[in-house]
């Protein structure tokens, strides 16, 4: 959805149960419970129902402890301070044992053979970390460093608490490779999960018909499972930890015969806790500790979870089958882990669900001399990666070249494109998918039906009445948010109560001590569809649309406001069934061009898992939803291949991932859903694996700006390449099959795009290779926006499909996709700048100037600080009529009226295209480039009207792309450079009559036309 720039008086709030970020969202202060007397000041003297103030933690966490009050651990104020001294991670320049192939005297190769494990107890290995340790303690001896944390197997370094001078010292050593400030990561903030599927009131089937992918359990493993079961096999964890008693876990198991782990003892956790199932458990809080950290009250300096994200995570992947799960005395049904005789190594650097990259590392370290086969790695940033190669990601690769797959969560920031956390081309990086409907429908008394979703038990039957948190209790006190103690018990008891969204377990909690029989939850400004268990009925609606209809339904309907919930609902809720859930992180990845992300997707709604009493309100099972969910769930599945196919590589697993995934419902889009919907039963006989060599993931590494679209990976990104040009890749094919087979090559999507694959069939017997050439050429296909598609091989027994994205830029470079504003697409006619992406001669046009229309408009106020809906009392509706070869539309809310606060949202149909909700002013913009034809509408809303008629100007332009309006002159440079940002002036040929103007510019180099701005000019009186 895009938005404009805005202030929300409601701020987002981030899910319960993710992976990324442990950063809490806020949510506004309640203010008055009736709409405010004409004449109300709305300059701040006046208050609304929401409004920005005082921010409320929102406490629904996916790992973080959801008891009252939680654990959290103390924080840091920062790894570095601001003279440049705190806590480092120091990678020295010499291989540590996985990657080290010879070269230093009397010391024999430690890499492991292809198809191999590290040995960390071979006499070779032992001499070499022997060199390694000698070699460590020089450095650190010449730089007076005294080393916290040491690393050799997967990563050869140390972390260390420096003063700058010591950096420079460091940095300074030819025995230095780098030395990177370290950071905080965490487990998201986020959701847990959905409705109640019990024999009264059975989950909902797909409207239409049952659901459109494989049945799954409640843990989200399908209910008729691919072949394999993991057997053999040991995932590696690193999270908060784990909860051994759990019956997950509850299983004796003989070690592998490769496993070299421990299991260290600590606080509640003892070596009997090691099973075989658990067949080893370490913890690292070194150096979050001597950064400053602190371990929260209420967590065990052990492998202990208290928290229960590791915990889920871990069973997840890898769980005994349990036949019927029970929460809060009700029946869930069966789960059980993707690979659930696979066995559990737990390493914990997470201290109440953060950690130091410097502590991740060590346990890395530690998984791999352990002799794990796949790592799992639900840990990210909440803005997602930022730079490639970190020192996380090194190890990873060393990890990868060692033979161990690595799977890890994409991150659940959904509404902003571009955040993909754990994009390495190395790593499987997983998106969520909804695999669940979990449906609840609340119908009021009007007649009106609202699906959202609930794991609750709803009561059903006949209406009961509905009462607004804010109208029945003390609003400084937070009864618009049902917060504790802010709601009247003779108010409520019997009722539904209606809330807004912030801490829906203390919400819910409130309401069920002072008597009242359920909650329904609503979300001002819009949310991620996510559940929770709550051991009391609530129904949550997560979308502003519904926000703004029972809002408005309340207002009108003050003291005889009826509502009846039920579970199920018509399927609305979500596109279909597997379907990309709306918190998954989305691509394009933005640190580099040339690698796509996420890989794929796979269950991560509504998912049921053992957790960690300790924090999940003494629940052994508890329902989460986020890529913290969905990332073990791919762990589990990458070790079933591996037990299936031991000479395998990690590159070949996840080939094999990625081109038999299936499409989702509602997008085939790859920067949503990646390659697709994981289908483990397909992937364990995928016919050809495109996989990159160790030489072409080293050079990657070991680049400053990598691009990565020359790498042999199983999908094509072009996010930024010359449109001008064509652009030819290579792909190498390996047929993994057990027969000679033709594959013949196809491209579906694209459109616009000239897609050609030399040679277009290949013949291969099994083991052999060939290397095909991939030509791509932008044709007709748009500028600065995506298209997509795939290039399949399709063989007798096989089909191979790769995901395409490519982004030709012509004068807008961003990191983002096209979900959002079109950046740097609206310029001052007197100051403008392209940056274009193309290099050659410049030639440019403009349509001139077209006045911005202006009509004065009157309409009734509405609530004061309510919520947005199309059919509400203060709001006007206007329609537009675009047509064809239309360059771009720009509408404009404003009143003179200083009390007075517009919102501005233009809708196509039901698809909302812009809004523009900037707090305290009335100055709202929205516009959409180059758009499809057809009837658009603009609503204008008062949310916080003056007086009882709120009186507003609405301007709007339509700019034809090939109109010739009042003629302009358009200064540019002759030549562009690509990369290189210039500047434009198109000033009018003649004086202006008073007001605004619009203007399209469009460019050319070598015959190519590239689409330029929209400009704007102001003419005003005194000129």
């Amino acid at each position: 959805m895009a938005t404009g720039t805005s202030g929300n008086r409601l701020r987002r709030l981030a899910i319960p149960t993710l992976v990324v970020a442990l950063i809490t969202g806020t949510t506004g202060v309640a203010g008055t419970a009736s709409a405010a007397p004409a004449g109300s000041s709305g300059n701040g003297s006046g208050t609304g129902y929401f409004t920005a103030g005082s921010d409320r933690k929102v406490t629904l966490t996916d790992g973080a402890d959801r008891r009252p009050g939680g654990n959290r651990a103390a924080t840091p104020k920062a790894a570095v301070d601001e003279t440049g001294s705190g806590m480092y991670v120091v990678e020295l320049a010499e291989d540590p044992l996985t990657t080290y192939t010879g070269g230093v005297s009397g010391l024999a190769r430690t890499r492991p053979a292809a198809g191999n494990r590290l040995d960390v107890t071979s006499t070779p290995s032992q001499a070499y970390r022997r060199h390694l340790d000698t070699q460590r303690g020089a450095v650190a001896a010449a730089a007076g460093v005294t080393v916290n944390a040491v690393y050799t197997a997967a990563f050869n370094g140390f972390s260390a608490k420096l003063t700058a001078q010591q950096v420079s010292t460091l940095r300074a050593d030819k025995r230095v490779r780098a030395v990177t400030a370290s950071r905080a990561l965490g487990t998201p903030s986020a959701p847990p999960a959905a409705t109640t599927p019990t024999e009264a009131n059975p989950t909902p089937a797909t409207p239409g018909g049952a659901d459109q992918s494989a049945p799954t359990d409640r843990s989200g493993r399908p209910a008729k499972p691919g072949p394999g079961t993991g057997a053999g096999m040991v995932i590696g964890v690193l999270d908060t930890g784990i909860w051994p008693e759990s019956a997950s876990f509850a299983k004796k198991m003989p070690a592998p015969a490769t496993w070299h782990g421990t299991c260290q003892t600590g606080v509640a956790f003892v070596a009997e806790h090691c099973n075989g199932k658990i067949v080893g458990a370490r913890y690292f809080a070194d150096s979050w500790l001597a950064g400053g950290g602190s371990v929260p009250e209420g967590e065990f300096l052990s492998p202990r979870d208290a928290a229960g994200h590791g915990t889920h995570t871990a069973s997840t992947a890898a769980g005994l089958p349990i036949s019927n799960v029970t929460i809060d005395g009700r029946r869930f049904g069966p789960v059980s882990g993707v690979a659930p005789d696979a066995q559990i190594a737990v390493y914990k650097v997470l201290w109440g669900g953060m950690g130091y990259d410097a502590d991740i590392i060590a346990g890395i370290d530690a998984a791999v001399a352990d002799g794990v086969q796949v790592l799992n790695f639900s840990i990210g940033s909440q803005l997602g990666d930022w730079e490639a190669n970190t020192p996380i990601g090194i190890a990873f690769l060393n990890a990868t070249l060692a033979g161990i797959f690595v799977a890890a969560s994409a991150g659940n920031t959904g509404i902003v494109s571009g955040a993909i956390s754990n994009a390495a081309p190395w790593v499987t990086t997983v998106g969520a998918a909804v695999t669940k409907l979990d449906e609840a429908t609340v119908k009021l008394g009007d007649g009106t039906k609202l699906v959202g979703g609930s794991l609750d038990a709803l009561p059903g039957g006949d209406a009961r009445p509905l009462v607004f948190g804010e109208q029945a209790g003390s609003p400084d006190l937070g009864a618009v948010y049902c917060e504790p103690g802010s709601l009247d018990p003779a108010k409520i008891k019997g009722k539904v109560v209606a809330c807004a969204l912030s801490d829906m377990f203390g919400s819910a909690a409130e309401i069920k001590a002072k008597g009242g029989a359920a909650m329904v939850v609503f979300d001002p400004v819009g949310n991620y569809r996510i559940n929770s268990i709550f051991n009391f009925p609530v129904v949550y609606l997560p979308t502003e649309k519904q926000a703004g209809t029972l809002f408005n339904y309340l207002m009108r309907h003050p003291t005889d406001a009826t509502v009846s919930l039920r579970t199920g609902g018509d399927g609305s809720s979500v596109p279909g069934i597997p379907s990309v859930a709306d918190f998954s992180s989305t691509g394009p990845d933005k640190v580099t061009y040339g690698v796509f992300k996420p890989d794929l997707v796979a269950p991560g709604s509504d998912i049921i898992a053992a957790v960690s009493p300790a924090g999940n309100f003494g629940r052994q099972y508890d329902a989460y939803s986020g890529t913290s969910m969905a990332s073990p769930y791919v762990a589990g599945a990458a070790a079933v291949l591996h037990a299936t196919h031991p000479d395998w590589s990690p590159g070949r697993v996840a080939s094999a991932l990625r081109t038999t995934a299936t499409d989702t419902v509602g997008t085939s889009n790859p920067l949503d859903q990646g390659s697709g919907f994981i289908n483990l039963a397909g992937a364990t006989d995928p016919g050809l694996v495109i996989e990159p060599t160790a030489a072409e993931l080293t050079k990657f590494s070991e680049t400053a700006a990598p691009d990565g679209k020359e790498l042999n990976l199983p999908a094509i990104s072009l996010r930024e390449y010359d449109g001008t040009r064509p652009v030819t890749l290579t792909r190498t094919l390996t047929n993994v099959g057990k027969a000679r087979e033709t594959y013949r090559s196809s491209v579906s999507g694209l459109p616009g795009m000239k897609a050609t694959v030399s040679p277009a069939s290949v013949t291969l017997a099994p083991g052999k290779s060939a290397t095909v050439t991939i030509t791509l050429r932008r044709g007709s296909a748009p500028w600065d926006r995506y298209v997509t598609g795939s290039i399949t091989w399709q063989g007798k027994a096989h089909s191979v499909r790769i995901p395409v994205a490519a982004r030709p830029w012509g004068i807008s470079a961003r990191p983002y996709a096209d979900d959002g504003e079109e950046f740097a697409r609206m310029a001052n006619g007197a100051f403008g700048m392209v940056q274009p992406g193309f290099t050659g001669p410049l030639v440019g046009r403009s349509t001139g100037y077209t006045p911005m229309r202006r009509t004065s408009y009157s309409m009734p106020a509405g609530v004061y600080g309510g919520v947005f809906d199309p059919s509400a009392t203060g709001v006007k509706k206007v329609d537009f009529t675009v047509p064809a070869n239309t360059a771009g539309i720009v509408i404009e809310a404003n009143t003179a009226d200083p009390n007075t606060n517009l919102d501005l949202y233009l809708y196509k149909g039901d698809k909302l295209i812009y809004s523009s909700d900037r707090f305290w002013t009335s100055a709202e913009q929205a516009y959409k480039f180059l758009p499809e034809p057809g009837r658009y509408t603009a609503y204008v809303f008062a949310q916080y009207p003056g007086g009882p008629v709120v009186d507003f100007e609405l301007g709007h332009a339509i700019i034809g792309r090939n109109a010739t309006y009042s003629g302009a002159t358009l200064t540019l440079p002759s030549t562009s450079e690509r990369g290189q940002g210039f500047n434009f002036t198109l000033k009018p040929n003649k004086p202006l009559p008073e007001g605004d103007f619009w203007a399209y510019t469009e460019y050319s180099t070598n015959g190519t036309v590239v689409p330029g701005n929209l400009v704007y000019t102001q003419q005003s009186s005194w000129q």
